[in-house]
């Protein structure tokens, strides 16, 4: 009897567990199940959106590879049916300008040249390196820069759609990093006559008047519908009309003009006229204007990421095509860090198991992890690449692997 009366007991309570647990289910299915048709949900809101929610680099340790130059590699996150997790393949570069340097190239050095960021590397004999700016993939000027490009001193590209650019500035024995937005302004002048330039080494939209300079190719690769004068020791030495694809001067300069602009070239120039083609970059926030001033070197890429230590993407002010910034991409990024190193960064995507690739509001607060203060996206996609040593360390994302790119960043060490 005194048996029953426990089995019973038992019986009661676990009973009314059940029930509790029931009621628990009831409640949650009421909380976090929308009524149908009222709220669908966002592929941002699965991952979160603070920095609060996921900690990337927990498991990230770095090794200096050279001096003044730090290498890590972690896998965070993990493999989920909706891919919303991850894994996200990180390679960081950490790096202290005082002990080592950074130098941009072009691929071939020239302004329509495409390598690899290992050929550009191995040829240069750098330390580390990652894919740099945007450019044009198809086409005759298919490895064309498209963004701001200055190689030591030599205007290569001008800035495209205000986007986020970095300079290197010479400060003793430190190499410096400034980041903005910079604005191109030029024009050809005959006498007291002048005509506004609306860009470098690309292809002519209409009425516009391009310079063509010696480092791009050695023609203009133009086709002809317009006019192309050929200037050297600022006096004209040519001219040619309807022809298209002028060679190149290795001393001077190619004017090509097409619409209006090749009737104001046909008014005003001559053989053995004297012009002059002079240009400026300016800061769109002016409190950077004097350190731009000392950049030898500048590259575009787009959009600004960190701000003064916060998060503060800008790819609508910059154009960014719809769904840049929210889909899931593989990404290479620059930071300048409070500590005052430099940090390079690639997070792999497009591949499933392996790395799905980030929005920006998640390399946003990636980078936060490392204590960004100002940071910009560089080209990503198929172009992500980090160099270590002779090594590609990341997984390029593109079925042939390693994509050829216009431009990339080299990081030399300079021990003390």
């Amino acid at each position: 009897m005194e048996t029953n009366v426990r089995t019973s007991h038992r019986s009661q309570t676990r009973n009314f567990r059940i029930l509790r647990l029931l009621q628990t289910v009831a409640v949650l299915l009421l909380v976090f199940l929308p009524a149908p048709g009222l709220w669908q949900p966002h592929p941002l809101t699965a991952y979160g959106q603070t920095s609060d929610s996921i900690h990337f680099t927990e498991a990230l340790r770095f090794q200096e590879v050279a001096p003044g130059i730090e290498y890590g590699q972690t896998t965070s996150g993990h493999l989920s049916k909706d891919e919303l997790t991850g894994p996200w393949l990180i390679n960081v570069l950490r790096i202290d300008l005082s002990r080592a340097s950074l130098k941009i190239v072009h691929g071939l050095d020239e302004g329509v040249g495409m390598e690899t960021v290992s050929s550009l590397a191995a040829r240069f004999r750098a330390a580390a390196a990652t894919n740099g700016g945007y450019f044009r993939t198809t086409g005759t000027y298919r490895g064309e820069s498209i963004g701001l490009l200055l190689l030591d001193g030599k205007l290569i590209s001008e800035p495209y759609n205000d986007r986020a650019e970095l300079g290197l500035i010479n400060a003793g024995s430190k190499t410096e990093v400034v980041f903005g937005h910079l604005k191109f302004s030029g024009e050809i002048s005959v006498g007291s006559v002048k005509h506004d330039v609306q860009g470098l080494n690309r292809p002519l939209s209409a009425n516009e008047l391009i310079v063509f300079t010696p480092e791009f190719h050695r023609t203009t690769l133009t086709n002809s519908d317009g006019i192309e004068v050929v200037v050297r020791g600022n006096k004209v030495a040519a001219i040619g009309d309807l022809k298209g694809s002028r060679e190149s001067p290795s001393d001077g300069d190619v004017i090509s003009a097409i619409g209006s602009a090749r009737e104001w070239v046909k008014r005003n120039l001559r053989k053995g006229s004297k012009t002059a083609f002079t240009w400026r970059l300016d800061p769109i926030a002016p409190d950077t204007d004097e350190a731009w001033r000392h950049a030898y070197s500048m590259l575009g890429g787009g959009p600004q990421l960190i701000k003064a230590g916060k998060i503060a993407i800008t790819d609508k002010q910059e154009k960014m095509a719809p769904g840049f910034a929210t889909d899931r991409h593989p990404r290479t990024a620059i930071a300048k860090l409070q500590s005052g190193k430099l940090l390079l960064l690639t997070v792999d995507g497009r591949q499933p198991g392996v790395s799905t690739g980030m929005s920006l509001n998640m390399l946003a607060q990636l980078l936060l992890e490392f204590n960004a203060l100002e940071a910009i996206n560089l080209d990503g996609g198929g172009s992500t690449t980090m160099v270590v040593g002779d090594k590609i360390v990341n997984k390029p994302s593109d079925q042939t692997g390693e994509r050829p790119v216009s431009d990339a960043i080299l990081i030399f060490s300079q021990p003390k």
